[in-house]
């Protein structure tokens, strides 16, 4: 009966404590990001072998380069359209968990103490403690994943064209995943940050305006009918790689020192490049009482890469972000306008 009595309480102090750790927010965001980094990896894998297929049957010559280069952005467009569509539930998995740590619904973890229970009996008593100075090393490459969202705009001649589209409309979102390798055997500050992130870049056109294009200008004109909304929106597929300084300090355990990251105050400096994947137009209006919404997808002249700079500096998982494309929206408008974005971002390990 006292064996038994053990085990019962062995297997609730189990029980309990797994069903706290699920509690938390650190916990469950990396669920959610291991849902989405498998999701990725995956994909990426398959569009790595469909792209190598392209590539022999462009060494043996039975396609041209032009239809080798063509045939790849239909592969990355169709896998981003794959992995839009099964991340979508994880997202919005995500999003609600931000707001319920927002909101105070979620109770926080102290991810600097692992907490073992050591089980101690006699004929009478029983008894548990915890252990808090128990650290685990951290390995020199680690993976986060990396949600990022804030405001959106337009730079045209080194001016906030704030006018042209609306200011707190225009939003960005970022998500995917990253890698973190420490770049010095005996040092910490110094790291490589690298990984494959989906970019949506959304404007919103002021003064009841759209988009229309004209040969190769693409251009704002006024509707006749009266928009609800005006959207813009496009979808890269992108490589974002920054050199990081983190000055995280270092754990000491029974005489040695051990290197931990997004434990302190990090600085970011990088850029980005990938792909277009997608860019589409969405017009919400009334007609004759009835409520009506456009969708149009093409190119919009738009341009088929994105490449740019970016930086970030915060404190442990959050950041103020801040990255701007150093190649114009469109392709041939004798107005270049880049895109820019402020926002925040979040590294959940």
């Amino acid at each position: 009966m006292k064996n038994f009595t053990i085990y019962l309480v062995i297997l609730i102090f189990s029980f309990v404590s797994k069903a706290l750790g699920q509690e938390t927010f650190e916990s469950r965001a990396k669920q959610i990001a291991n849902k989405i980094e498998k999701i990725t990896k995956s994909e990426k894998e398959t569009l790595k072998a469909e792209i190598e297929t392209v590539n022999v049957q462009l060494s043996e010559g039975k396609i041209t380069k032009d239809e080798a280069d063509k045939r790849k952005k239909e592969l990355a467009e169709a896998r981003a359209v794959i992995i839009e569509e099964k991340v979508t539930l994880a997202q919005n998995e995500l999003n609600d968990l931000v707001q319920q740590k927002v909101d105070g619904k979620i109770k926080e973890q102290d991810s600097t103490k692992n907490h073992t229970w050591v089980i101690h009996w006699n004929d009478k008593d029983w008894s548990h403690k915890s252990d808090k100075d128990s650290i685990q090393r951290e390995k020199r490459t680690t993976s986060q994943f990396v949600f990022a969202l804030g405001l959106n705009n337009i730079i045209a001649d080194g001016e906030l064209q704030d006018s042209k589209y609306k200011f707190t409309g225009s939003h960005f979102y970022e998500w995917g995943i990253s890698y973190n390798s420490r770049l010095l055997n005996n040092n910490n500050l110094l790291h490589a940050k690298y990984g494959l992130s989906v970019m949506y870049n959304n404007i919103r056109p002021t003064d009841n305006r759209s988009f229309v294009v004209n040969g190769e200008q693409t251009g704002l004109e006024t509707n006749a009918i009266n928009l609800k909304e005006s959207r813009f929106r496009n979808v890269y597929l992108v490589a974002p790689v920054h050199l990081e300084f983190d000055f995280s300090k270092q754990d000491q355990s029974d005489g040695k020192s051990y290197f931990r990251t997004h434990k302190g105050f990090r600085v970011g400096f990088g850029g980005y490049a990938g792909i277009n994947v997608k860019s589409k137009q969405i017009l919400k209006y009334e007609d004759n009482d009835y409520k009506a919404t456009e969708k149009t997808k093409g190119d919009f002249n738009t341009n088929n890469f994105i490449y740019g700079l970016s930086t970030y500096i915060g404190y442990k998982e959050t950041s103020l972000y801040l990255k701007y494309d150093l190649n114009p929206l469109f392709q041939d408008n004798v107005i270049k306008e880049n895109n820019i974005s402020l926002g925040v971002r979040f590294d959940l390990n």
